[in-house]
């Protein structure tokens, strides 16, 4: 991880401008429904891996649990201390984390895995502060969708999407809106080895996609996977 936590830093203005108080197109469209509702239905105490300005923190709290929420970026954790001040913020990393073990109900990592570089490390802790008998839910870019991307069709007369190098792990250079960060790609084989290796059970697997076939911006999500839910349960 760079001194700018890989872009983290200097794209955190323009961030906190794209998700506003509602989200994303992707979040307030479908992601967040479905997050929310695993998440209330495990309820108990939660603790949100990579919570930037705390809007996920935020409506969990709105719904009955009780939680924190951790960031490496110092600007996105003060902005969600200032939009929530009786929540609890602080500045942390998910390969390290700042609980003891066992913790935590439910351990949230809402698109932040495909952020964190030593992943591994980060599913070891988040699997460490979580109770037995507690939750681990994840939502994550598909690997599909982050090994490939969007190009005319050799004709060049519509999209089509290509992939290669699945197998590969590596990271990209995204950039939209302002912002210019890093992301990471693995198979998704690579993500359950990592689960499955602390014995947890998967509870829930699913991939959203946008409930409305007729909005324009749905077609990227529906003819490709783009994002996928799991909740992993921790044995007792």
């Amino acid at each position: 991880m760079t001194d700018d936590v890989n872009g983290w830093v200097p794209s955190a203005d323009a961030w906190i401008a794209s998700m506003g108080e509602q989200g994303d197109w992707t979040r307030r469209t479908f992601l967040d429904a479905v997050m929310l509702g695993r998440a209330t239905a495990i309820g108990g105490h939660f603790l949100d891996v990579g919570c930037g300005e705390g809007r996920f923190v935020r409506m969990l709290q709105d719904r009955g649990l009780s939680g924190s929420g951790i960031d490496p970026v110092p600007s996105l954790i003060e902005t969600a201390r200032q939009r929530d001040p009786d929540g609890d913020y602080a500045i942390g990393i998910g390969e390290k984390l700042a609980f003891d073990d066992a913790s935590f109900d439910l351990t949230v990592s809402y698109l932040s895995l495909i952020d964190i570089e030593d992943y591994r490390a980060a599913i070891d802790e988040m699997v460490r502060v979580t109770k037995p008998g507690g939750s681990l839910l994840i939502a994550n870019l598909t690997s599909f969708f982050t090994a490939g991307k969007w190009n005319r069709s050799l004709t060049g007369t519509a999209k089509c999407f290509q992939m290669d190098n699945y197998s590969k792990e590596r990271a990209t250079r995204e950039k939209w809106a302002g912002i210019d960060i890093l992301n990471w790609h693995r198979p998704l084989s690579a993500y359950f080895d990592a689960f499955l290796g602390h014995g947890l059970q998967l509870t829930h697997f699913s991939e959203p996609t946008p409930p409305d076939q007729n909005d324009p911006k749905s077609d990227r999500y529906t003819r490709v996977p783009g994002f996928l839910v799991m909740e992993w349960k921790k044995p007792t």
